[in-house]
């Protein structure tokens, strides 16, 4: 029978491509004959270089079915066997309410939603982030914390840094607990080495006599052991050293907090309040301190502020520390933190409140301490009378075979190196298996009533002293969502004041809000690969290891580089790691003295935030006319440091939007002086099966897997930042103390071995899907969006940089400094009109201070597209009333925006524009429209009243204006 399709296009193993990518090919004609082009090849060839084009096909395998992805992958989950982890260290077995799983890990209205530089639509995120902060901050015992961080062991390395900044002692000198965690110690070498700090470690009782300017305690330490750290807390404080406490979240609901110890800074990690081990992470990090030490705190903060009807609002406070705004004389070089998984913690506290939070501690520390009765009855010697989870016992000779016998029983336990054995218990642990456990380890059975009667009557191994006699989540929010019912309510109340991708598009250059596939996210809840702890034996891990094998090579093809390290969890730390390397390289041939890093100025803020934190001295170097490197300025200062040039970073395609020709003869030109080069992947997007950073010269570059590779972004966070690395460099790759294959090159700088391993599968499954061959298209047609937009959207401003054949690459930058010359109308003002219009803003005023920047990534269709033209033409027109008079500068639709159904429903409506014009400026926002929960928030109020725990409970009700200032 002619003209019947092949059996493999019936198969359609490419279908996802089509799923994907948002124009069809009806579009992509139609769209291409606005740009005046025949095809996309035309395109290509006038947007992309010819010098640095990729010429072969990628070599990456074909794509897959949804469903077949989805049945490769889960075969090799299969060979990840996950048994009950006792191993402790930081990483424990949790339960995640269904109702939280289920409305907020696995909806897209909270994983695809964008950081909340926009307050005004993202409301729900804000507050579910200041209970965050109140859970930190009454559990600590601390003034004032951050909306997290992005693993203990870095929050540990920030605390360190952060001490730095406020000891007034000379000291370079920083004491480390011996039985700090050994992941954090190692996290601390990394960071300490090229700040310039000597690390101490000995017996707490030694601290206060190390003329240190800082320290950090462990509570409970690494043995297990509850010890008062009061005295060397006193003792450190009195000789002027900073006092920072890495603490469990668990055990301070019980415990004393570390605020009334007298530390200075508390941090940890709050995995175990329902965030699954995920084989590493992600997990978030608390960070907590004293209010005079706000400034110098890293990381985001939530505080209360006022809008512009003096209701209660909420928005990120202080952003003038942020490192995009500070640069080199930034705190941190943090850009990511992890948002989406500290309101899942903050959920968990919310859902459970106090008394099941108690509940829950009482349950491990009574298991633990049933644990250690059995054993000690049995004649086995318990090293530690007090403990909250974590029993360490001696089993002598037979401990290697014990360890094996437990092991194949499915338990894992903690083996030491002085030939003990620990067990640190989590909420998991039933009694059926405790009691398994024990009788495995006494061979007898055990008796837990009898055990349970003794420990009841001899009291429990807390010391009595450390007992904590003050209340936490004493705020209402904590006490009102008990039932599944009221849990479910407050849940989507909150969604609803947020914008994220299932709304509408997001359209921020630099920062690639792209689809998210339903099948990529499926796999990060299955128990193999969500319930696997990060040093649990490498057999149990095998197909973690063929996940993790794939994507090597694949990130090796698709970036030309001869070695991917999967560790950094963040771009940011990607920077970082990858400079680290740098330094390590020069400092293997006898030239320490290379530290001086070229940084064009049209680099992102993490740049020079993250040369600073590697000791490295940053030099800008000038753009041209045309937004690219200045070449001329590039020579010359390459020459005059040429014994000291160590690194140029360098975006690729630039943050301007643009492909820059020079990009070879760039890289040469440092290579010349003997430096490296440091390319940042934030656009690697653009670059995907048509060119290859290694292709052009780049030493280093680092991978953002959330934002190239569809990692959601989670309302700020999770992220992952791989490296690829030359040859040369690959011998300085981050390490890591846990067993296995990672021992290698400059140390760890994250906590886990592989970073936050958990949403790997989510890479896996997109590469998988779309192939090679769906990759390149996908790059394609983000080049294609961003031209169209550029285009169309240039018929009504300007756009800013083009290439030299005047095509963008992924992203378009309009200039409004002529317009609010002209007007007063400023770029803030047209992204707070969108909001009207039912978008999210695009980037404002970055890289280039006046400006908006705007990518639409490959997955938004045609129509959506359009739509967000219609949007700014009807803004432009909105301006031009401005611009005639005939509404006044002070008093129209864009200065007033956003605008809120109190707007609409007020008596005293005495404006110049009418209320259908304020909330219906086009005709389809009538059928779908995005209500603003607030009017424009009042940022410099929020700056100077600054509040960043939850205010009471008849702000939000009664719309009253927030109370005072905290202090």
């Amino acid at each position: 029978m002619t003209g019947q399709p092949r059996l493999d296009e019936l198969t359609q193993e490419d279908a996802f491509l089509a799923r994907h990518l948002g124009p069809s090919a009806a579009e992509v004609a139609g769209m291409l004959s606005v740009l005046g082009l025949a095809s996309l090849d035309e395109l290509i060839d006038q947007a992309v270089p010819e010098s640095i084009r990729l010429r072969q096909p990628l070599a990456l395998p074909g794509p897959r079915r949804e469903d077949r992805a989805l049945a490769d992958l889960a075969a090799r989950a299969r060979h990840n066997r996950v048994q009950r982890s006792l191993i402790g260290m930081g990483y424990h077995g949790t339960v995640m309410p269904s109702v939280i799983r289920r409305n907020v890990l696995e909806n897209p209205g909270w994983y695809t939603a964008y950081t909340p530089y926009q307050p005004e639509i993202a409301q729900g995120r804000l507050e579910a982030l200041l209970n965050y902060q109140q859970l930190v901050v009454d559990l600590t015992g601390l003034d004032i914390a951050n909306a997290s961080l992005l693993d203990e062991a870095t929050a540990a390395a920030e605390a360190m840094a952060m001490a730095r900044r406020l000891s007034k002692s000379d000291s370079r000198r920083f004491f480390v607990d011996e039985y700090s965690f050994p992941q954090t110690r190692a996290v601390l070498e990394t960071r300490a080495r090229y700040l310039g700090f000597e690390l101490v470690s000995g017996p707490l009782a030694t601290a206060a006599q190390s003329n240190c300017f800082g320290a950090l305690l462990q509570y409970p330490d690494d043995r297990g052991l509850v010890a008062d750290l009061g005295p060397a807390i006193a003792g450190l404080k009195a000789s002027g050293a900073i006092v920072a406490v890495a603490c469990d979240p668990m055990a301070l609901v019980l415990l004393k907090s570390p605020g009334a110890l007298g530390a200075d800074i508390a941090l940890g990690s709050v995995q175990r309040f329902g965030l699954p081990m995920g084989y590493g992470g992600p997990h978030a990090a608390f960070f907590a301190t004293r209010e005079d030490c706000v400034r110098s705190m890293p990381g985001r903060i939530i505080g209360v502020a006022r809008d512009a009807r003096g209701r209660t609002a909420l928005r990120m406070t202080l952003q003038t520390r942020e490192q995009h705004i500070r640069r080199e004389k930034a705190n941190s070089n943090i850009c990511t933190s992890q948002v989406l998984l500290a309101n899942l913690a903050g959920f968990y506290a919310t859902y459970h409140g106090p008394e099941g939070l108690r509940t829950i501690a009482r349950r491990i520390h009574r298991l633990a301490a049933l644990f250690a009765a059995g054993l000690r009855a049995a004649g086995i010697a318990v090293r530690h009378r007090h403990f909250f989870d974590s029993v360490r016992f001696d089993a002598g000779e037979r401990t290697p075979a014990l360890h094996d016998i437990l092991t194949g029983a499915g338990y894992n336990l903690r083996r030491l190196d002085d030939g003990g054995l620990a067990a640190a218990f989590d909420e998991t642990v039933t009694p059926e298996a405790l009691a398994q456990l024990l009788s495995l380890i006494t061979g007898r059975e055990a008796d837990l009533e009898r055990l349970d009667a003794e420990v009841i009557a001899t009291g429990e191994n807390l010391p009595p002293a450390l007992l904590r006699q003050d209340a936490i989540l004493s705020h209402p929010v904590f006490h009102r969502h008990r039932t599944e019912h009221g849990m479910l309510r407050y849940l989507k109340a909150l969604q609803n004041r947020d914008l994220a991708l299932d709304h509408a598009m997001i359209p921020l250059g630099s920062c690639t809000m792209k689809l998210n596939p339903a099948s990529a996210m499926i796999p990060v809840g299955w128990p193999e690969f969500a319930d696997l702890h990060p040093f649990a034996p490498a057999d149990q891990a095998a197909g973690y290891r063929q996940l993790l094998d794939d994507l090597t090579a694949w990130l090796t093809a698709i970036t030309g580089f001869d070695a991917i390290s999967l560790q950094p969890n963040s771009g940011a730390q990607g920077e970082y790691a990858g400079l680290v390397g740098i330094r390590r390289y020069h400092d293997s041939r006898g030239e320490v003295q290379r530290d001086i890093c070229l940084i064009p100025q049209s680099a992102h803020g993490t740049n020079p935030a993250s040369a600073h934190l590697c000791g490295l001295e940053v030099v800008v170097v000038a753009c041209d006319a045309q937004g690219n490197v200045d070449i001329a300025d590039l020579e010359r200062k390459a020459a005059e440091h040429t014994g000291r040039l160590a690194a140029l970073m360098i975006t690729y395609p630039s943050t301007h939007g643009v492909f820059e020709e020079a990009i070879r003869d760039i890289c040469a030109i440092v290579h010349r002086h003997g430096g490296q080069v440091y390319l940042d992947g934030a656009n690697l997007n653009a670059l995907v099966g048509l060119a290859r950073p290694a292709d052009m010269g780049a030493d280093v570059c680092h991978m953002n897997l959330h934002k190239t590779f569809a990692i959601p972004h989670g309302g700020g966070g999770p992220g992952m930042g791989p490296i690829g690395l030359a040859a040369h460099l690959a011998p300085f790759m981050p390490g890591h103390p846990a067993p296995g294959p990672e021992q290698c090159g400059q140390g760890a700088v994250n906590a886990a071995p592989h970073g936050s391993a958990s949403i790997l599968p989510i890479t896996w499954m997109y590469l998988a899907m779309l192939g090679g061959t769906g990759l390149v298209q996908a790059s394609r047609i983000a080049i294609l969006n961003a031209n169209y937009l550029a285009t169309r959207l240039g018929e009504h401003y300007p756009v800013l940089y083009s290439g030299r054949r005047g095509r963008v690459a992924h992203e378009c930058i309009l200039d409004i400094r002529p317009i609010r010359a002209a007007t007063g109308i400023a770029e803030i003002d047209i992204a707070k009109r969108l909001m009207d219009y039912g978008f999210h803003a695009p980037t404002v005023s970055f890289p280039v201070p006046g400006t908006i920047m705007i990518e639409p990534t490959e997955s938004e269709t045609r129509a959506e597209l359009d739509r967000f033209v219609e949007a700014m033409a009807g803004i432009r027109a909105e301006i031009r009333k401005v611009e005639s008079g005939l509404w006044p500068a002070d008093d129209n639709p864009l200065k007033r925006a956003p605008h809120t159904q109190a707007d609409v429903v007020a008596d005293d409506w005495k404006r110049p524009y009418s209320r259908a014009e304020a909330v219906f400026p086009l005709p389809w926002l009538r059928a779908n429209k995005f209500w603003p929960s607030v009017n424009r928030i009042d940022e410099v109020w929020g700056d100077r009243h600054l509040q960043c725990s939850c205010p009471p409970t008849a702000s939000y009700d009664t719309g009253a204006a927030p109370p005072g200032p905290a202090a």
